[in-house]
């Protein structure tokens, strides 16, 4: 039976078989875990697990077995084919959440205290832009906004205050699909000591390895196209400073309570295991997608990472294996074009989320950034005519029809 120490060669393989363990009664796949504590064949035992000199599961509030494989799964598919400073395979550390949110408000609460700022870039997704404008300012730390995509900038505003600790990205972002230079802004962060934290939720692993270019930190909400199916809400952080996962991070994913449950954990390990496969499709659906919507006389622009008319198409080149399966585009008549578009969809679905087999269509403006202020919101370029997509698995021809029909009635 594979195990963790099989070298594997492909990223499929890691996506199948890594973090599995071997089941007592001989499970093929890892059995839903359903209990809430776990026993102890002695006091003394217990007193050891709560002091961290035995390993074993105490409270699934804690650690549960089938949580720590999607946990293990997807460190290796973070790390899969990176070493370290030293040569040696790069080990990363994965706690899994109840959702993205969970994981992102793990991910500040644990490495920032009232006085210190976050530096990070407008598009961001709405509820990540909600928290750092709404949530943290009242415990004391501030976010700064600004264009990452001008390095200049970044290099000014990073060298200029002292009270920043954490460079936070999202690329590709969300809705606008900008892309920042991850590489780039890792070395210029790291001259000033600064954390750098990365939502790789639209990329995914398949498609881009933050951790290569020297972060520490990469967040996923898992619900999107780890899990894949839409089956289960779910959020991931991941680092690369070990002692400080298993310490402060850990605490303070603990107390605030937002744990995985083992069912959710069940999907998303089973959805991990055709990621690479899944992503292959997407990512050919997406790039017929884009040209047909670049030529369509309904559309005046589309946001696609892999058309050579986006202005980060080389930035993303660099760092992604490919453009991946979100775009957004515009609609030459604006918010009555967009919903009369949105109603006319027969085979696409209209829904927010991303990343599930089925196509899936939504209008940023009144529904993921709903809770960005309008000017934020049209000055990041979410315009009221602004169409978010995720492209899905279907037949392509079915995809580019009703999105045909859909433009032209």
């Amino acid at each position: 039976m594979p195990g963790n120490k099989f070298p594997f060669s492909g990223f499929s393989s890691a996506a199948v078989h890594a973090g599995h363990q071997p089941d007592p009664n001989y499970a093929h796949l890892v059995p839903i875990y359903a209990s809430s504590t776990y026993v102890f064949d002695e006091a003394e035992q217990g007193m050891r697990r709560f002091s961290g000199e035995e390993e074993g599961y105490i409270y699934s509030r804690w650690g549960n077995p089938t949580i720590t494989e999607a946990e293990k799964r997807i460190a290796a598919l973070e790390s899969f084919g990176l070493v370290d400073a030293t040569g040696n395979p790069l080990a990363l550390k994965a706690i899994l959440h109840a959702s993205g949110m969970a994981a992102i408000s793990t991910l500040f609460i644990s490495h920032l205290k009232a006085g210190d700022k976050v530096l990070s870039h407008y598009s961001l997704y709405g509820g990540t832009d909600e928290l750092l404008e709404k949530i943290l300012p009242p415990l004391g730390i501030e976010v700064i906004i600004a264009d990452l995509r001008n390095l200049e900038k970044a290099r000014e505003i990073i060298q200029s205050d002292r009270s920043i600790k954490m460079l936070y990205l999202e690329t590709p972002a969300n809705p606008t699909i900008q892309c920042v230079d991850l590489e780039e802004l890792t070395r210029l962060a790291k001259e000033k000591n600064l954390l750098v934290a990365v939502d790789n939720t639209f990329a995914t692993p398949y498609l881009q390895q933050p951790f290569r270019f020297g972060v520490d930190l990469v967040i996923h909400s898992t619900t999107k196209f780890l899990n894949g199916h839409g089956t289960a809400i779910g959020g991931v952080l991941i680092g690369s400073d070990l002692d400080h996962m298993n310490g402060n991070v850990t605490k303070v994913h603990r107390l605030l309570g937002g744990n995985s449950n083992p069912f959710d954990a069940f999907l998303l390990s089973q959805g991990i295991k055709t990621l690479e496969v899944r992503m292959q499709r997407h990512c050919h659906n997406a790039m017929e997608v884009a040209g047909f919507l670049e030529n369509h006389p309904a559309v005046s622009r589309v946001n696609y990472l892999g058309l050579s008319s986006h202005p980060d198409y080389h930035t993303a080149s660099k760092q992604m294996s490919h453009a991946g399966a979100m775009l957004s585009f515009e609609m030459k008549d604006g918010l009555e074009a967009a919903k009369k578009f949105i109603n006319n969809l027969q085979m696409c679905i209209r829904a927010v989320s991303l990343g599930t087999c089925d196509t899936l269509l939504c209008h940023p403006a009144s529904m993921t950034h709903h809770g960005v202020a309008k000017e934020h919101r049209e000055r990041y370029g979410i315009t009221d005519g602004l169409i978010r997509m995720s492209v899905g698995i279907e037949n392509i021809q079915d995809i580019l029809m009703d999105l045909d029909q859909a433009l032209s009635n």
